[in-house]
């Protein structure tokens, strides 16, 4: 366990252990009477921290006035301080963490925005140097900063970001040592700590900064964790507006790679409950014809993703010859998504591409991935050309 941690849980339970004596009943009074105040308004972060900042204070001087302690040092005073905060903010996590919708909204879009990229990001598109592109190092950074949303109070989930950031430092460190490689400081450390971010993705990534920024003690908000803190801070940012530019891709490669991982999501994504839903809509649809499912008003159930590929059941006898202008229309779409999927899948690395190819072939699909060459648009085009014909 983490020497810090330990000392903290000591200090926590020496708190409430003086606050359990009847010499503090006036500071059981204050803290209780400030945590119930919060259920008379309704939430708003700005104007909660700013109560919860005065609060600190309030109590802080009141406990170095306090008999039980008398002639305390300031280290003593300091785990008393760290200790209410997180009683305080624990009791009132529910109440003020991730309570904005805007901040909801931000974490919905970076959690989304970094599973798509995180299927094609490598370390030489952020300007990594070669020498420090140790993933397999990078894993323990990634794995402490997971952590963020298992914690409730404000010093703990900094502490998340802070081991998460010694790890990448100490690892930087290590390469000037032992590679006679020159750091380049924070020009260095902040592309590693956003690749580390959207490998870890950790989760609503804005409201919990959002809750260290204004519920930790601005004194130890500062020094060290302050310039942690704020290079998370700009990690995100840089995630918010990812883009071409900001990872040296060519723009088209960049909407490409894209384009494939929201098709990967959309198949990965699948659950029991689409499965079912398909295979209803698939019995309701043996009762119509393919024109009926285009034209007619019966148009409610489409196998495979409701209406885009409504010719997996038909007949040619069935087809007209809209029918079969339609389908080559799919045709060329269904060939187009294959292509995507293959060129996305064949750049993934083999721990990510094995749960894909095993979730598509739980549905029936893997075998469609398997390489061979896909049919040329002319043959197909000849072929329903000559359909189109005999009708």
């Amino acid at each position: 366990m983490d020497t810090s941690i330990s000392s903290q849980s000591l200090s926590f339970f020496d708190f409430l252990d003086r606050m359990r004596n009847p010499a503090s009943v006036n500071l059981v009074r204050s803290i209780k009477s400030f945590i119930v105040s919060f259920s008379f308004y309704p939430p708003n972060p700005e104007n909660d921290g700013k109560r919860v900042q005065e609060f600190y204070l309030i109590m802080e001087a009141a406990i170095r006035e306090h008999p039980l302690w008398t002639g305390a040092t300031e280290e003593e005073i300091d785990c008393a301080m760290e200790a209410l905060e997180k009683y305080v903010m624990t009791k009132l996590f529910s109440r003020t963490f991730a309570v904005s919708p805007e901040d909801a909204k931000i974490d919905h879009e970076i959690s989304e925005k970094i599973c798509l990229v995180r299927t094609f990001l490598k370390p030489e598109h952020l300007d990594i140097p070669a020498i420090l592109r140790k993933e397999a190092s990078w894993l323990l950074a990634e794995k402490e900063l997971q952590k963020i949303n298992t914690f409730k109070a404000p010093r703990e989930k900094l502490s998340s970001i802070m081991n998460c950031c010694r790890v990448i430092n100490n690892l930087l460190l290590n390469a000037a040592m032992t590679e006679n490689h020159v750091p380049a400081g924070a020009d260095e450390f902040l592309p590693v700590l956003i690749y580390v971010t959207i490998k870890a993705n950790p989760p609503q990534l804005q409201s919990n900064l959002r809750f260290i920024q204004l519920y930790r003690r601005q004194a130890k908000l500062m020094s060290e964790p302050e310039y942690y803190f704020t290079n998370l801070v700009s990690a995100k940012s840089f995630i918010v507006d990812l883009n071409a530019t900001s990872l040296s891709m060519d723009e088209i490669k960049f909407e490409e790679s894209m384009q494939a991982a929201k098709l990967i999501t959309k198949v990965t994504s699948g659950t029991s409950q689409d499965t079912q839903a398909n295979q209803t809509n698939q019995h309701e649809e043996t009762e119509c014809s393919p024109s009926k499912k285009i034209h007619g008003s019966s148009i409610t159930a489409m196998p495979l993703h409701g209406s885009e590929y409504p010719y997996l059941e038909a007949k040619s006898e069935e087809m007209t010859l809209k029918d079969v202008d339609r389908l080559l229309i799919l045709y060329k779409d269904v060939v187009a998504k294959y292509t995507t999927l293959c060129r996305a899948i064949s750049n993934l690395s083999t721990s990510e591409k094995e749960p894909i190819l095993r979730h598509l072939e739980s549905q029936g699909t893997g075998s469609m991935l398997a390489p061979k060459p896909i049919i040329e648009d002319k043959e197909t085009t000849k072929e329903i050309s000559q359909a189109k014909d005999e009708n």
